[in-house]
């Protein structure tokens, strides 16, 4: 039997996994849901990410990164694979950063894209 390396498709960041496990352990109903990453129609350019903790559904996949479960709707698959998501937390930037290889176009707050 062959080694297999599995690869994930998105990365989150230890900055990223720190600020997403302190807002899990403050939120009362999050501490045992998974996070959801996805995409919606919507923003300047097209469609808007998608990040909170939810249930899994059956049209998910799960995946575990770092210390986090995470949900993705298979269909948004296309859209997703690939992403790192990250924190900043410097004065002139501070939020969380999708660093998509998907995106052909960004807006200027960086949570907008077009695929």
């Amino acid at each position: 039997m062959k080694n297999e390396i599995i690869s994930l498709p998105i990365a989150i960041t230890e900055s990223a996994q720190k600020e997403l496990l302190q807002i899990k352990s403050e939120q009362p109903n999050a501490n045992q849901l998974p996070l959801r990453l996805g995409v919606k129609s919507g923003g300047c350019s097209g469609f808007e990410y998608i990040l909170g903790f939810d249930e899994k559904t059956d049209l998910d996949d799960e995946f575990t990164v770092g210390d986090l479960k995470v949900v993705i709707q298979k269909a948004h698959m296309m859209y997703l694979n690939g992403i790192e998501l990250d924190y900043h937390n410097g004065l002139n930037n501070r939020g969380f950063v999708f660093n998509n290889p998907n995106a052909q176009e960004t807006c200027g707050c960086g949570t907008s894209f077009s695929a």
